[in-house]
């Protein structure tokens, strides 16, 4: 596996279910790949938060960022060829368990930049997943609002004491503002790439493209376009329900 200094991908999930206490839990993401399926997959809001590490002030140079070594891109230029496909998948280590990942895709491939091979690292995600994304932190931002001091649970220090009462009012006020800001279709998204040349290796990418699932296929085809400088987005702009997810 080639290197890359990109953190790996947080995603947290929040669900809300029929049980007596409606929405009791805000589950990480370690504990959804353990399960391997969603618990309430009616209604499902998915977090996913994309973290790069940044630079600390100065950019880095191409003569000091890995991604342009002439030796790393051999390298990967083999394990693709080994692989028999133009990229190959960038393997976080909580993800290791997880039977089926269709919504988004790590993965490093080989372009250019200025006339010079690099190495991408990109983050390819469904519009689903992106729409979803910035609906929960809307979301949470209203609740915190309504409830100064909360911190969600997955921004919370070990040691933070436990406090169920306020979890599940804040559980409650976060189903409710995301179903208004669902219904109000306050967020709308649109394909895009976000490049990142202060990427630590190679080129950071961030993805979101109008498909169902995020395939090899999509991400092959990606890359060609990418490469051949064909790429062509949709402008249209989208809003997206999760209870949409019951065709699913």
């Amino acid at each position: 596996m080639a290197f890359t200094a990109r953190a790996t991908t947080l995603f947290f999930i929040f669900t809300g279910g029929f049980a007596a206490n409606f929405g009791h839990v805000a589950i990480i993401w370690r504990n959804f790949i353990r399960n391997g399926s969603f618990p309430f997959p009616k209604y499902i809001v998915f977090l996913a938060h994309l973290v790069l590490q940044k630079t600390s002030g100065k950019q880095l140079t191409t003569i000091m960022n890995p991604g342009f070594d002439p030796e790393e891109i051999a390298q990967l230029k083999r394990e693709c060829k080994a692989e028999g496909t133009n990229f190959i998948y960038v393997e976080d280590g909580f993800e290791e368990d997880e039977e089926e990942n269709n919504e988004h895709a790590h993965v490093q491939f080989i372009g250019y930049h200025n006339n010079r091979e690099v190495i991408y690292d990109a983050l390819i995600y469904t519009l689903r997943l992106h729409h979803a994304t910035k609906v929960y932190d809307l979301a949470l931002e209203r609740v915190q609002k309504q409830l100064p001091g909360y911190v969600s649970p997955d921004e919370r220090s070990i040691d933070a004491p436990e406090d169920p009462e306020k979890d599940e009012e804040a559980e409650l006020l976060l189903t409710e503002h995301i179903e208004e800001i669902e219904e109000d279709e306050e967020i709308k998204v649109s394909e895009h790439v976000e490049t990142d040349t202060d990427f630590e290796y190679g080129i950071g990418l961030e993805v979101g493209l109008n498909r169902e699932e995020i395939t090899e296929k999509v991400i092959d085809d990606f890359i060609a376009h990418f490469n051949a400088d064909r790429l062509k987005l949709d402008k249209n702009v989208y809003s997206f329900r999760s209870s949409e997810e019951d065709d699913y």
